[in-house]
């Protein structure tokens, strides 16, 4: 009979702890009669651990290509049954929870969490969590994981976790990495998958030596991949705020110097505000090309909305309307320099006005170009194009 669960234990020199752990899986399957394999992924190791696992009754799988992610995914991929349930080879989950997991997955969720943290139901044994984890790390990036991807996890860090095949198949993970758990759980709220979390208890590892995860380098791994399958976080809320400070300030400074308590604000801080002003456009502008690109990739649903419909020919028609402004504004600029005989232009409007009239062109020409650029990725994606790597 083919396996109702496939426990799978990523692997990398655990032999001190994975006897205890493959003997406790075992023995919560009979105690349950849950019919399961366990699976070994293992990722190159060299302290006898292959060897601990086979005689203890599981399948090992090698896998050649190094990391947390890429060793979970090879023995995800060789497991034969239609639930799998992952956990770390350290002793620091208690496999004897396996039927949590299992019900959850009966009961037709596609996506179970496990959570430590007492909001969950959880326990967090004395030891078990450094106090950085505990209380900056994983609260961090559970409450950006929750704003970004609208989840209700409250911790997106637990290991142990259970999803149907067929689920894990449909997120199309790609990291290799300690942030293949973040990608996890967003590609799950991306996906609508049927979720929930059950409780769990986190114990102090049983190794002598140090893990493997690394506080701040992985921390950072975790929140880099948030902000990329997240465009509207990156790109189009910093953009909106930069480009709405400075067009304001653009605005009122091109019609008037402006004073606050005596200080007097003119074409110095117009420049200012206009630098501003295009960085917030730049970022608006790379956040539309990265949704367009994720989206036409699959990283990131599609919206309901284009960014840009017919993006050639509008890029071409407000970039050469910016353009012509833009030259208007140079024209009577070069009339109030003909008119002093091409002498000395200091006045504060002239400057003003020339400004504004280069600003309008640059932004033009830029408008013009990107929308060539949407151009090229929108027939990338009608004739289903990969580009290269």
């Amino acid at each position: 009979m083919n396996p109702e669960v496939t426990i799978v234990m990523p692997c990398l020199n655990e032999a001190e702890t994975l006897a205890i752990c493959i003997k406790k899986i075992f023995e919560t399957l009979r105690s349950q009669n849950i019919l399961g394999e366990v699976i070994v992924a293992d990722n190159g190791s060299n302290d006898g651990s292959q060897k601990i696992a086979m005689d203890m009754g599981a399948r090992v799988v090698s896998v050649a290509r190094r990391g947390y992610g890429a060793a979970l995914q090879g023995g995800i991929a060789a497991a034969s049954a239609p639930y799998i349930i992952m956990g770390d080879a350290d002793d620091s989950y208690d496999f004897r929870e396996i039927p949590r997991f299992v019900e959850a997955l009966r009961r037709g969720h596609d996506f179970v969490m496990g959570c430590r943290f007492p909001a969950g139901g959880g326990e967090i044994k004395s030891g078990a969590m450094p106090f950085l984890h505990r209380y900056l790390g994983t609260p961090v990036l559970t409450a950006l994981g929750q704003t970004f991807f609208h989840h209700r996890f409250k911790d997106v860090n637990c290991g142990m976790r259970g999803f149907t095949k067929v689920a894990f198949e449909s997120m199309a993970l790609q990291s290799d990495g300690m942030e293949f758990a973040s990608e996890m759980v967003a590609r799950a709220a991306m996906l609508n998958l049927k979720s929930c979390e059950v409780p769990v208890t986190l114990h102090r590892d049983g190794r002598s030596r140090p893990p493997h995860l690394r506080t701040w380098r992985d921390g950072w791994r975790h929140l880099k991949f948030m902000l990329l399958l997240c465009p509207r976080w990156l790109y189009t809320i910093p953009g909106l705020f930069l480009s709405l400070l400075g067009g304001l300030m653009t605005i009122i400074l091109t019609i008037t110097p402006l004073s606050i308590q005596g200080i007097t604000l003119d074409i110095h801080t117009l420049m200012v505000s206009q630098m501003i002003l295009f960085l917030g456009l730049q970022i608006l502008l790379f956040g539309h090309l990265a949704s367009f690109y994720a989206e036409q990739n699959q990283l990131i649903p599609a919206s309901r909305q284009k960014p840009w419909a017919n993006p050639v020919e509008s890029g071409a028609l407000w970039g050469l309307l910016l353009m012509g402004l833009g030259a208007i504004g140079l024209i009577y600029t070069f009339a109030l320099w003909r008119d002093v005989g091409f002498g000395s232009l200091a006045t504060s409007q002239t400057l003003r006005v020339f400004s504004v009239s280069i600003f309008g062109i640059i932004l033009g020409l830029e408008l013009v170009f990107v929308g060539f650029l949407f151009g090229l990725f929108d027939l990338m994606g009608k004739r289903n194009i990969t580009p290269p790597e």
